[in-house]
């Protein structure tokens, strides 16, 4: 089964800028191979089900491996069967009702 996720991942006694740990877990998500895009407040993520709980697995172990001790990740999970649709298509629905 497809999914799309919004993953936001904050790593907690990091001090206050979060850009290191994202920055490690975006090459994560890259080398999944996954369909992804980078936003301001998360990633959106999609592709399958189980490829997609695999790869978030894979960040919180590579930020745990750089010694984040603690991670607190928010994930909104989206899943379609009855027709494909991409997090971009969604987008740029939305985009051609605006005037």
């Amino acid at each position: 089964m497809r999914v799309s996720v919004d993953l936001c991942l904050v790593p907690l006694g990091v001090g206050v800028s979060l850009g290191p740990s994202i920055a490690l877990c975006q090459q994560v998500i890259k080398a999944s191979g996954l369909d992804h895009q980078l936003g301001p407040n998360g990633t959106a993520v999609e592709g399958e089900w189980d490829d997609v709980f695999a790869c978030i697995k894979a960040c919180h172990e590579r930020l745990h491996q750089e010694g984040v001790q603690r991670i607190h990740a928010t994930l909104r999970v989206n899943t379609r069967i009855d027709r494909v649709q991409s997090f971009r298509d969604k987008v740029d629905s939305v985009n051609r009702l605006m005037p």
